[in-house]
């Protein structure tokens, strides 16, 4: 384990305007989690003794998102330095390692910053730790220009590089681990005398090395180190983070047929031997048990899959749906709020909220359960073994026993008891000969008004 305490500070600052959203830019969300909450959640694994977030605009949004941490402005955009200064007062009586993060590079694993804090450990006068990547395309980030024992030597700006210095692969992710009682005392001695006017953190490793110290590189995969600061952007983190979830599923035992039409939140929980079938969406608070298959086109959030379940196609399980063990959701069935139990049948085109179904009941084609009378919410009951007939409505709040009928079309108000028969619809009435009666009568009448208007 690591030897020093750390604190971390995440910046926030950055306007954000390439978003183009007046949502702050780090609660733009991948996987249904916002990307700030993302990086805590890494963040956390370390136990740090302080979290210090530093934001400018929209302050108000980051400091509603989040708890635990302490949220520090920086009112004036003067730079990467300038930011992490604005948590000076924050740290004041800290002095363990500072880790320097950015809220819009969420996904950086939390054993890379314990690599990073172990590196500063077994470093003796290391007084800064650097993360470095290699990208596929360098474009134009800083390079990192290391000794031949691996230190850093400084980091160069692409636009100030030699053309050797440009040919370098390794890059500047702008993140960095420092010693905390150098930190501030560090940054009251960077400049700001450059083409921006700002103050750059970067420049941190010119001042350590002045004052003898090496600067250590640790290197992160690309992926570990996107940020994310457009629409495109974010779905391009979007596509990553599906890429990965749908592998790891996968390994686990999972069958995709269509891996790349599948969609994952950053929650979703789910067992052996699932079968997922084209074009399936899991929202937020999703588990599924063994066995359960979901068929194609079906929308699934925080709900419940008990083992051996169908579900779909076409189908929408919404929030507080719980299907029980092998139970069969069929196709444009939506399900809200509610418990079913062992072997139910919903197999096609109902609405079921707000209500407990008993096992092995079955639901028919058209049924509804009225649970809203406009203001509020009300539960229907259905026990077990129970036959809800086609295009039934059931009105809440109300109870059908065990083993009870209701019959097709029916407008359900009273509790119906257990192994009773009910029937509420208008009673058939039959006129024979009506019709003939009728489309002679039409008839006549449609010829009259067409010799009137001269056809």
């Amino acid at each position: 384990m690591p030897k020093h305490n750390v604190a971390v500070v995440i910046l926030a600052a950055g306007k954000g305007t390439r978003m183009k959203s007046a949502r702050h830019k780090v609660l733009h969300e991948v996987g249904g989690k916002a990307m700030l909450h993302h990086l805590l959640d890494s963040v956390h694994s370390l136990a740090p003794e302080k979290t210090v977030i530093v934001v400018g605009a929209e302050r108000d949004q980051v400091e509603a998102a989040v708890c635990d941490c302490e949220i520090v402005a920086q009112t004036e955009q003067l730079g990467t330095g300038h930011a992490v200064m604005m948590a000076s007062e924050a740290l004041e009586t800290y002095s363990g390692d500072v880790l320097v993060l950015y809220g819009d590079v969420p996904f950086i694993p939390s054993n890379l910053m314990k690599e990073m804090i172990q590196v500063r450990d077994d470093g003796g006068n290391t007084g800064l730790v650097v993360l470095g990547f290699r990208p596929k395309d360098p474009a134009r980030y800083g390079r990192l220009v290391t000794a031949r024992d691996g230190s850093l030597e400084r980091i160069v700006e692409y636009k100030d590089a030699s053309a050797a210095e440009r040919a370098i692969d390794l890059c500047n992710s702008g993140m960095m681990l420092i010693d905390g009682e150098k930190l501030f005392a560090w940054l009251d001695r960077l400049s700001n005398k450059n083409a921006a006017g700002e103050y750059y953190l970067t420049d941190l490793v010119a001042v350590a090395r002045a004052d003898g110290h090496s600067v250590a590189v640790v290197e992160a995969a690309e992926d570990d180190v996107l940020g994310i600061n457009s629409r495109e952007d974010l779905a391009h983190a979007e596509a990553r983070f599906q890429h990965k979830r749908r592998k790891t599923a996968m390994a686990a035992g999972v069958t995709l047929v269509d891996p790349e039409t599948v969609y994952f939140s950053h929650d979703t929980r789910l067992a052996a031997d699932v079968i997922i079938e084209p074009n399936v969406f899991f929202g937020p608070g999703v588990v599924i048990e063994d066995n359960v298959i979901i068929k194609a086109y079906s929308h699934i959030e925080g709900a419940r899959i008990r083992a051996g379940a169908s579900v779909g196609p076409f189908a929408r399980l919404r929030p507080g749906a719980d299907i029980g063990p092998e139970a069969k959701i069929g196709n444009f069935v939506e399900v809200k709020k509610a418990k079913l139990e062992r072997g139910v049948k919903v197999s096609h085109l109902s609405y079921i909220g707000d209500a407990f179904i008993g096992a092995d009941a079955n639901i028919g084609a058209g049924t509804i359960t009225c649970n809203y009378d406009g203001f509020l919410k009300f539960e229907t009951h259905i026990g077990a073994g129970a036959f809800i007939g086609s295009n039934t409505a059931l009105v809440a709040p109300v109870k059908i026993g065990d083993g009870a009928l209701v019959a097709a079309g029916s407008v359900i108000t009273n509790n119906v008891e257990k192994d009773a028969l009910a029937i509420a619809r208008g009673q058939q009435y039959d006129r024979p000969g009506f019709a003939a009666e009728f489309r002679a009568a039409q008839t006549s009448k449609k010829a009259a008004l067409d010799a009137k208007k001269g056809k």
